[in-house]
C-alpha cells in the first residue's frame, strides 16, 4: 500500500525563504523510507491560524492525503499555533499518538513535556503535529511510524478496526 501523505510546515522564517526546511525534509525521508508513503503535497505557511487551517483542510478536502504531518509551531511561544489551528478543522482526536511521541522522546530530553502537538482525524486522513526541530521530528514520527500502517488502513475505511 502506499500511502498518500501531505506535508504542512508552520513558520514564519520558512515561509519568508529565511530558514531551509530541514524538518520537512526529514519527514519527507521516514515517508518514503519507513512507511513506503509518497508526498502528495507540501507547503510552508507562517504562523497563522486561518493560513494553517486552510492548508490543513485543502490537504485533507482536496489532495485527500492519507496522513497530513505537520512541523513547527507546537511550542510554548506566542506564535505557536499549529495544535489550535489542528483542534479546529479535525473532527476527532487521536490522543495517544501524540501521549506517546512525548513519552518516548521525554527520555532524550525532558523539554520533550513542553510539546503542545495534537494528533487527529478529519474526514478519512489522520493529521498528526509534529515539532519543528528536525531531530526532533526524527525521533517523535518513529516513535508512532510501526503503528501508522494499522491507523490508516482504519482510518481510511480499508480494513476494520480488528484487521477485519
Amino acid at each position: 500500500m502506499r500511502w498518500k501523505v501531505a506535508i504542512l510546515t508552520a513558520s514564519d522564517k520558512g515561509s519568508r525563504g529565511e530558514r531551509e526546511d530541514t524538518s520537512a525534509q526529514v519527514i519527507r525521508e521516514l515517508v518514503e523510507e519507513e512507511l513506503g508513503g509518497g508526498i502528495v503535497d507540501y507547503r510552508i505557511v507562517p504562523d497563522e491560524q486561518d493560513e494553517i487551517m486552510a492548508a490543513l483542510i485543502e490537504m485533507t478536502d482536496y489532495f485527500q492525503a492519507d496522513l497530513v504531518l505537520t512541523t513547527g509551531g507546537t511550542g510554548l511561544g506566542p506564535r505557536d499555533i499549529t495544535p489550535e489551528a489542528t483542534l479546529k478543522v479535525i473532527e476527532r482526536q487521536v490522543p495517544g499518538i501524540s501521549e506517546i511521541m512525548r513519552s518516548s522522546t521525554m527520555s532524550r530530553t525532558r523539554r520533550a513535556m513542553l510539546s503542545r502537538g495534537v494528533s487527529g482525524i478529519r474526514g478519512r486522513t489522520l493529521i498528526i503535529n509534529l515539532p519543528g526541530n528536525p531531530k526532533g521530528v526524527h525521533e517523535c514520527l518513529m516513535a508512532v511510524i510501526d503503528q501508522l500502517p494499522h491507523a490508516l488502513s482504519i482510518v481510511s475505511g480499508r480494513e476494520g478496526e480488528h484487521g477485519a
